[in-house]
């Protein structure tokens, strides 16, 4: 605890102001780490409340167990009710209406399979929402390391405009101090009109070339062009000088206008990952300067078998095979006869004409109804429909475990290779940093070759970039494993 702490707890007591102040900072602190708007994490909850297809898939699932009450109820009862105009004359007196209620039941276990098969398609259903969800947060992670390794490209790119600028300028006071020792003697042999000529044709030359030979003083082009002969080894080293001046130029152009192709890449990229939160393409994402590899192990030697037991795509193909055999003996008790229970009320009012003991007397009739399922043809077909069902979705298990098997060995061979690149290129990064920190003193002061300077600038550059790369591409393997093996994304 710092002293700053511990005079705060001393004086708590005697000032409550300051214990008010104290609880307000630690507040303020538990906040600033919970809250983190940036995170991908945060991103990951947006997309999983947000996010139009797992909304899709989890709608769909809740439909899915609304049809269990509908299969698994009986069929409505029948009620017909028929008057007689004029009363029907019996023996037992005049009918005057007729009441029948009937309710067929099915073969006994009919409902039951029913509804069993419409319980394992609905958590098939629910593992589909499940893999939306997966699939989608893979995405929204593979989509934010891209942005992520644009935003450094973008930065390196800058960064080596600095330094090329830089070079650009000790090339010109390499080439000022060149041309002002020893190109005083040529210049006061050549006439004012021939200096004038020889420098306009230089510089329309320059022009033409794309330099900016604006930040070149023009006491130094005077000199890098005097054509005299007296002065010849002069010309020769100043107009090395102006050549290396054009090829720093180039390099700046070329790295704008990369730049400006990775800022419309970033735009890109942008409006794809604002796709998986469901909002505008042009709102702000908001990326850290700085990444961490992720502290994950994975069990190679168990991954690939977890990936068979624990992935949604195969335990919704397994919920569906289910529900097809429960629908194959749903199917073949549909073949046995149904059986319908029912009653019969008859009205009747007294007859004077009849003498019977019953008359006036109501008439109740139990009723018992039996279907006859003597067409089998339309019932041997739904059996072999299922049964063609249940081959396509075994090849289709075989074809997903199949293909996530091949997933599983690329994204292998990404966590193998990110973790291998991420400690060579950081080894690399080292020495080449030491090795350009030397040529640019050299070129300060000795005046070294130029291209073995933009050589190692652009190793350097190069390792630098392909560092966070690999820590970038080791992060998105790890998110391909966790998604393969359904492991939840945590923060």
């Amino acid at each position: 605890m710092t002293n700053l702490h511990k005079s705060i707890h001393c004086n708590v007591l005697k000032y409550p102001l300051i214990l008010l102040i104290y609880l307000y900072l630690i507040v303020f602190q538990c906040i600033s780490v919970i809250a983190q708007p940036d995170s991908l994490f945060k991103y990951l909850e947006i997309a999983a409340k947000n996010n139009p297809l797992v909304l899709q898939k989890f709608a769909e699932y809740q439909a899915a167990l609304q049809k269990i009450p509908q299969v698994g109820g009986l069929l409505d009862p029948e009620l017909n009710v028929g008057v007689f105009l004029s009363p029907m004359e019996q023996l037992a007196g005049n009918q005057v209406a007729d009441i029948r209620l009937m309710q067929m039941f099915p073969w006994f276990g009919v409902l039951k399979n029913a509804k069993d098969e419409m319980s394992l398609m609905a958590k098939a259903k629910y593992e589909s929402f499940r893999d939306a969800k997966l699939q989608i947060f893979f995405d929204l992670q593979r989509t934010w390391y891209e942005l992520f390794k644009v935003k450094q490209n973008i930065r390196i790119s800058e960064k080596n405009i600095d330094i090329l600028r830089t070079i650009e300028r000790l090339a010109i006071v390499r080439l000022s101090t060149a041309s002002t020792g020893n190109g005083i003697s040529a210049s006061s042999k050549m006439g004012s009109s021939a200096t004038t000529q020889n420098t306009n044709s230089n510089q329309s030359g320059m022009n033409s070339m794309g330099g900016n030979s604006e930040n070149i003083p023009s006491s130094v082009l005077n000199q890098a062009n005097s054509s005299d002969q007296g002065s010849q080894m002069s010309s020769a080293s100043a107009g090395s000088g102006l050549e290396d001046v054009y090829m720093i130029q180039i390099e700046i152009g070329d790295l704008r206008n990369n730049t400006e192709l990775l800022k419309n890449q970033w735009n890109t990229l942008s409006a794809q990952f604002n796709s998986y939160l469901n909002r505008p393409p042009d709102y702000t994402v908001n990326i850290p300067d700085t990444l961490i590899a992720v502290n994950y192990q994975p069990l190679l030697s168990t991954l690939a078998d977890s990936i068979l037991v624990k992935n949604p795509m195969l335990g919704m193909l397994q919920f569906e095979q289910q529900s097809l055999e429960a629908r194959k003996l749903m199917v073949t008790k549909m073949s046995y006869p149904m059986v319908g229970l029912g009653l019969n009320y008859s009205l009747i009012n007294k007859s004077e004409m009849s003498t019977s003991s019953m008359n006036g007397k109501d008439m109740i009739m139990p009723m018992l109804t039996v279907t006859l399922p003597i067409y089998r043809k339309k019932y041997k077909a739904m059996q072999s429909e299922t049964d063609y069902l249940k081959s396509a979705n075994k090849q289709n298990y075989n074809a997903t475990a199949n293909a996530l098997h091949t997933e599983y060995y690329k994204a292998i061979q990404l966590y193998q290779d990110a973790q291998r690149r991420i400690k060579l290129y950081s080894a690399q990064y080292q020495l080449a940093s030491k090795s350009l920190g030397i040529r640019l003193r050299y070129f300060a002061t000795s005046g070294s070759d130029l291209t073995d300077i933009l050589r190692v600038r652009q190793q350097t550059l190069d390792y630098e970039y392909k560092q966070t790369e690999a820590v970038a591409d080791y992060n998105t393997a790890i998110a391909w494993l966790q998604k393969l093996s359904c492991i939840e994304i945590k923060n």
